[in-house]
């Protein structure tokens, strides 16, 4: 049986000079830039000495998670809590707080089913990492 997955590109747009911070098409020129490929995989494994292996292999999921997790560790942060699903956490968080997203337009977005029967997407607003609730008499206020 062969499965056919349908996935939709994403389309990278340059965010203003504010966010060039987190603005993956200024990242991805960037990459381009430093690492010199012109052909093959975007992101290869990683060598010894933190250079590009020379064979076209792609990284793994486990290699990328070894890499984020020394650089969480080089900011003095304790990697326990973080995974690769941090990246989807971290983005769907981003997109409905700092962008305003509605949930349907972020489920889109990240190929989640727009039903809402299961909440997959609520496991991506809510992590255990986010900070304690903020107090009651706070909602409201117009001066945070």
């Amino acid at each position: 049986m062969r499965c056919i997955i349908d996935i939709k590109p994403f389309y990278l747009w340059v965010l203003p000079s504010d966010e060039a911070h987190i603005c993956p098409a200024q990242a991805l020129a960037a990459w381009l830039r430093e690492s010199t490929l012109t052909t093959g995989y975007l992101f290869r494994k990683v060598a010894s000495g933190d250079h590009i292996a020379e064979a076209n292999s792609p990284i793994s999921s486990e290699q990328f998670l070894e890499l984020f997790w020394n650089n969480l560790l080089d900011t003095n942060i304790d990697p326990a809590p973080y995974g690769t699903h941090s990246f989807c956490r971290g983005g769907c968080q981003y997109l409905h707080v700092e962008r305003h997203w509605h949930l349907r337009r972020i489920c889109e977005w990240g190929g989640w089913s727009t039903e809402f029967t299961n909440m997959t997407i609520v496991k991506y607003l809510i992590s255990s990492n986010d900070d304690p609730m903020e107090p009651r008499e706070h909602f409201f206020n117009p001066n945070q």
